[in-house]
């Protein structure tokens, strides 16, 4: 019987974190990637995100949004941590002349697919009229003018679906802004 998000967490059993952590793995590192576009940070993230939830669940309260948007949560802190400490720590790493150890390709690569795969995923989720315009912004970097040039729609029609489909996005992903 698969058990809720909640009961995995609450349980103190290691082996239903390692459950919780297969349900979300992969969500979680194709959302860092797309928004660092680095499979490295991404892992890393994805890696301290988890590490957080684990030192963290004995006081992790079931919730009307779900254990997913507690972890979420924890995951947009770390990624603004991310950003916050990124240029520092490159400087450090220039000044002591250290390298970060890469992924290897496959693994590099896997992490770009996850990106892109996980993004697709959510927005094909959306209806029809937000799912088409969220995709040609968002997805496929095209203006609000571009768009409604070729759909046929006022520019403002087009602003209007995409702020609709990345307040669905953003409630299915626990509120993260």
């Amino acid at each position: 019987m698969d058990e809720t998000d909640d009961a995995l967490l609450l349980s103190g059993d290691l082996e239903d974190f390692g459950r919780f952590y297969d349900r979300y793995a992969r969500t979680l590192l194709g959302f860092f990637q797309r928004r660092t576009a680095d499979p490295e940070a991404a892992a890393d993230l994805t890696a301290e995100t988890f590490a957080a939830a684990l030192v963290s669940r004995a006081r992790y309260r079931p919730q009307t949004a779900g254990a997913a948007a507690w972890l979420f949560g924890i995951a947009h802190r770390k990624l603004a941590d991310y950003h916050r400490r990124g240029r520092a720590e490159r400087r450090m790493r220039e000044r002591l002349g250290m390298e970060s150890v890469p992924l290897q390709d496959e693994d590099a690569e896997l992490i770009r697919w996850l990106g892109q795969e996980v993004a697709t995923q959510i927005v094909d989720e959306l209806p029809e009229d937000q799912r088409d315009v969220v995709r040609a912004h968002v997805l496929e970097d095209r203006g609000y003018d571009e768009i409604a040039r070729s759909r046929q729609l006022s520019e403002a029609a087009v602003r209007k679906r995409v702020s609709r489909g990345l307040k669905v996005l953003r409630e299915r992903v626990g509120g993260i802004r």
